[in-house]
């Protein structure tokens, strides 16, 4: 059954235009993903698509007596309690509490966050019976567990669902195509059939086949060109009983431009930092309790639930060059209390926090710093130098603010344009300590990408909070585990250590609410950390040398296999097999150096444990 049917749909931002003849249709059973760059209008297709906005042009339709459910990306509540808005029945308090909003039953809408009306809008939608659902990033202020049960929830739904979300673990899982908006322009994909991967896996491969493509035909552009060009200089005599319509044939070659990628696929920043001493950040005994609530008493928290006035029970931890340090935990566990206790926001009510003298932090908050939206994008990045400088303006392209967007008035952006370009004022100021605050989202698959790459290549320390799971795997080495009553544990081994420990809990000594939810005991004794080590290096370096090594053995792992596949599917083309036979020589030796260096760590490591 078709559910919705659009056609011909074209809309525009003011001065800019969004996309141009996008064709859709969702029948039951459908499970679409929409990607694409922060602007490129993926919010404003699903508002025409749920009837809340019109379009430029183009037409939407709707199946006979299809009931469509709409998650906005900034839901607006019914006034009145959250029970209200949810439904009277134990439905509604019950999904509540999968999306981590116990106790917030009887709350006014009004009075809550815009993180809980979002959660409260899609509990709402998720009780009710639906035909087909717009979902606008679903994920966003949601912790681990309520993702995976939403994640689940939607992987099961068998009716039509449309979505934007920038979590790639939920768009492998759940999604069968994906819309992808790119420059105008839109492309559907899907597995050739059901057992061919999800509809995330397919735009990957039509992605990278479509960028190969483009680079295949500027080659033969260029080869063209030459041609021409070599036609065209034989000498003025001979040009002029050439045909005019060759000539200008020939000119229009030279001067054509390949049509640019949406991206090029990495930031490639080149970003300064302030340098970073021996000393870090240095927690002694750090804990927090909310003012003016005396130990015993409801303190309010992100999830609504009755706890103690204590948020944090006093720990120690060091952050020394190098660290990546993810920070997981269920809503309401202190993850943001903690990256403010660091940043100086708050001050601890338990023990004290030593800054080195060489720290400078940057902080990437969930709100992101104010923006004043009458200002350019490039007065913004300017500042009080009144111009942007050299620098300035590489980093904005760096950071996709090209050519006109540069002068667009930050009135105008879409919300991922506005979170891109606060990332991009954090980091000019060149911190060596980086605190980042659910920086996923919003941010778009290209933005989120090519910061990891960035964290994985930047000296500094970087301290996540995370419900991506995706980013944080490939972004820190440890997890600091918040329990949601005080407790807090280093986990080793990243975010893949931190679910193993928490699924080997007892889940029949848990609640229902409880389960799912992280272990406070530490994988590693403390009588075992403060033992001396027998490598010269300390714990933490090791483990970031240790992952570091990894990383470079993978990636050289995987160009050589890409070598190896093009020297075999090369053939009767002696020059390119030389010069491929060249590069795999290289890399076989990358392949060496780095297993060697892997090899000479993890010894170290084994020494440091036995």
């Amino acid at each position: 059954m078709i559910l919705i049917d659009a056609q011909g749909l074209k809309a525009s931002r003011p001065n800019r235009p969004l996309f141009d003849d996008i064709s859709l249709t969702v029948s039951d059973g459908d499970r679409i993903g929409v990607v694409g760059l922060n602007g490129c209008g993926k919010s404003t297709l699903l508002r025409i698509l749920s009837g809340d906005y019109s379009p430029d042009s183009g037409v939407v339709r709707y199946g006979r007596g299809a009931r469509i459910g709409i998650l906005a990306q900034q839901p607006v509540l019914p006034k009145g309690t959250v029970r209200n808005a949810v439904g009277e029945d134990w439905r509604g308090e019950a999904m509540l509490d999968r999306l981590g909003m116990t106790g917030l039953i009887d709350a006014q809408t009004n009075e809550l966050s815009g993180g809980q009306q979002k959660r409260v809008a899609l509990a709402a939608l998720l009780v009710s019976e639906w035909d087909a659902l717009i979902l606008d990033e679903p994920t966003n202020h949601l912790d681990l567990d309520a993702i995976a049960y939403l994640e689940e929830w939607l992987a099961n739904y068998r009716g039509g669902l449309i979505l934007v979300t920038h979590d790639r673990h939920v768009l492998d899982r759940v999604t069968t195509k994906v819309l992808e908006i790119d420059r105008g322009h839109a492309y559907l994909h899907m597995p050739a059939n059901r057992n061919a991967g999800s509809g995330y896996a397919a735009y990957l491969s039509a992605r990278i086949e479509r960028e190969e493509q483009a680079a295949t035909a500027e080659q033969k552009r260029k080869n063209l060109a030459r041609t021409e060009l070599a036609w065209l200089r034989r000498g003025a005599p001979a040009r002029t009983t050439k045909p005019k319509a060759r000539i200008a044939a020939a000119t229009e070659l030279v001067n054509r431009r390949p049509e640019a990628a949406a991206r090029a696929g990495e930031i490639g920043l080149s970003l300064g930092n302030q340098r970073l001493g021996s000393k870090g950040v240095e927690l002694h005994g750090v804990g927090f309790s909310w003012p003016g609530a005396k130990p015993g008493t409801a303190a309010k928290t992100d999830s609504g639930t009755d706890a103690s006035a204590l948020v944090l029970n006093p720990f120690d931890h060091e952050l020394e060059p190098g660290d990546r340090l993810g920070i997981v935990g269920p809503n309401g566990a202190g993850k943001s209390t903690l990256l403010d206790l660091i940043s100086g926001r708050l001050k601890p009510t338990h023990g004290h926090i030593d800054i080195g003298s060489t720290v400078k932090i940057g902080y990437y908050d969930q709100l992101g710093r104010e923006l004043n939206v009458n200002q350019r994008v490039r007065e913004a990045v300017a500042g009080d130098k009144g111009q942007p400088s050299i620098e300035d303006n590489q980093l904005m392209r760096q950071f996709w603010f090209d050519g006109d967007t540069q002068y667009a008035p930050i009135s105008t952006l879409s919300g991922g344009e506005r979170r891109r370009l606060q990332l991009l004022l954090t980091l000019i100021e060149q911190p060596n300590v980086l605190l980042l605050d659910e920086p996923t989202n919003d941010l778009d698959l290209d933005t989120l990408r090519a910061l990891e790459d960035y964290l994985d290549e930047w000296p500094g320390i970087v301290v996540v909070v995370s419900h991506d799971r995706i980013f944080l795997d490939r972004t820190v080495i440890d997890v600091l585990a918040l329990d949601g009553v005080g407790g807090a544990a280093v986990v080793r081994g990243g975010v893949a250590g931190w679910l193993k420990q928490r699924n080997s809990a007892p889940t029949e000594q848990m609640t229902g609410a409880q389960r799912g939810k992280l272990i406070s005991t530490p994988s590693v004794a403390a009588s075992e950390l403060n033992q001396k080590p027998k490598s010269s290096k300390s714990p933490s370096t090791l483990r970031r040398l240790f992952t570091q090594a990894e990383t470079a053995l993978t990636k050289a792992t995987a160009e050589l296999e890409k070598l190896t596949l093009q020297m075999a599917t090369t053939k009767n083309d002696h020059v390119k097999l030389a010069q491929v036979g060249a590069e795999l020589a290289k890399a076989q030796a990358r392949v060496k150096s780095a297993e060697e260096t892997w090899l000479a760590l993890a010894a170290e490591a084994e020494s440091i444990i036995s």
